[in-house]
């Protein structure tokens, strides 16, 4: 189940085991949940500080607090799980922009505040590694609805049906966007003088 640090998630880790250790964490055992968290968790903070990089931390609690309420009644495979899972941080994410946008925001930095009321998460010391530093910053230079649906597909591993649904696309919308988004990545990467 652990990934070697830097390494780029592309799809379900647990696979077989993930039945049964949803079964397990649905009837409460705390061992399970932790499994299930910390192997989705990294890919979750990596697509929230894409989409709502000031507030990423903030929405993963609320969107796994909404994962706990409800997941005695969810059914599915370890990829229909990731889809409901990145279906509930998405609508967080929304909501905690529209939120934002109605109150006045007082920013902690520069303060030395945030420093003391933080301590490093396992997936911000992995986000440290330059390589995947890298691919993640040139993804966030891409307009937000192509970076949003490349993290979704690549990073998430989710299918086009799935990111579609996730985002109000047509399939042949995200392929497109997807399409455009790595083609633009390529290009950066040639002008940096990186071989893919």
């Amino acid at each position: 189940m652990r990934r070697e640090l830097g390494q780029v998630h592309t799809g379900p880790v647990l696979e077989d085991a993930f039945a049964a250790t949803l079964s397990a964490a649905r009837g409460g055992d705390e061992a399970a949940f932790t499994a299930i968290f910390r192997d989705v968790q990294p890919v979750l903070l990596r697509y929230l500080h894409i989409i709502g990089p000031e507030s990423a931390d903030d929405i993963a609690s609320e969107t796994w607090l909404q994962v706990l309420a409800g997941l005695r009644k969810f059914r599915g495979d370890e990829r229909s799980f990731r889809a409901w899972l990145f279906t509930i941080a998405r609508h967080r994410a929304v909501d905690w922009g529209r939120s934002r946008a109605r109150r006045a925001a007082v920013p902690l930095a520069g303060s030395g505040a945030e420093e003391r009321l933080t301590a490093p998460d396992p997936a911000d010391v992995v986000l440290e590694r330059l390589a995947t530093r890298a691919v993640l910053a040139a993804i966030a230079t891409l307009p937000r609805e192509q970076a949003e649906i490349i993290l979704l597909r690549v990073v998430v591993g989710l299918d086009t049906a799935a990111v579609g649904r996730l985002v109000g696309k047509s399939q042949g919308a995200v392929r497109v966007s997807a399409h455009r988004g790595l083609r633009r990545l390529a290009e950066l990467a040639d002008r940096a003088g990186v071989t893919l």
